[in-house]
């Protein structure tokens, strides 16, 4: 017993020994350093629901009903977006504006200059289709325009005399701007905006050769701001 004891002692024994001779001819455990942190991209989500206000000026040429000077305009605008294909943007907006009223020399072919009044209020109901890379969106715009013209008033000229044709207040516009998201839910914008009415002709018997056509439109920059309600989602991490 004495003996069994013994050869199973030294056998742990050696073991033991060899098993410390191994570990030490073993090489060191190399050092790894962590990978460096890279932040998450954000993607930005223009599916939603957005109300706005714009400030701006609006101008005609030099054939135009309201002059070729610059008048100043504001309003509000309102729509909806949506995002696919992943850098495509498509939607409605709904736009309203104020502008100032002002006078303006209408010139007649014999060299009769009268003064007239134009429009003092513009909409539009417009799609919009967009590209979109990051937090920026490029954009077109067109379709039904609407002014109110019942302030349009041609001065020395009595009603009698003075007919006025093709005063429309149903047209198209076309337009385009840039959109910039700077939060989740605001984003501000700088765009260009036409509005064609057609042509109106002023004729009066009480001048001779009284019959001038002009051209009924309005040429607008503004810049504006919107509020959106994240219908589509926050701007959310992309790993």
């Amino acid at each position: 017993m004495k003996k069994l004891l013994l050869s199973a002692s030294a056998i742990v024994a050696v073991a033991a020994i060899s098993s410390s001779a191994f570990a030490a001819d073993l090489p060191a455990r190399p050092y790894t350093k962590a990978p460096a942190y890279t932040a998450p991209a954000l993607v930005y989500n223009w599916t939603g629901f957005y109300i706005g206000g714009h400030l701006g000026g609006a101008f005609g040429d030099s054939n135009s009903l309201v002059g070729d000077s610059g008048r100043f305009m504001g309003g509000v605008q309102g729509g909806f977006d949506y995002q696919f294909a992943t850098n495509w943007v498509i939607g409605v907006e709904a736009q309203y504006s104020w502008l100032t009223n002002s006078n303006t020399s209408l010139v007649f072919p014999n060299g009769t200059t009268i003064t007239g009044g134009g429009n003092d209020q513009l909409g539009s109901v417009t799609g919009r289709l967009g590209y979109t890379w990051g937090p920026a969106l490029l954009y077109a715009k067109g379709g039904y325009a609407w002014k109110d013209n019942n302030n349009l008033t041609i001065a020395a000229l009595a009603p009698a005399v003075a007919v006025i044709d093709g005063n429309k207040k149903d047209g198209y516009t076309v337009g385009g701007g840039l959109e910039y998201m700077f939060t989740p839910n605001w984003s501000g914008k700088v765009e260009y905006q036409y509005y064609n009415f057609g042509n109106t002709t002023i004729t009066s018997t009480a001048i001779p050769g009284g019959s001038a056509r002009f051209n009924n439109d309005e040429h607008t920059i503004k810049a504006g701001l919107n509020y959106r309600f994240g219908w589509g989602g926050p701007v959310v991490a992309k790993y």
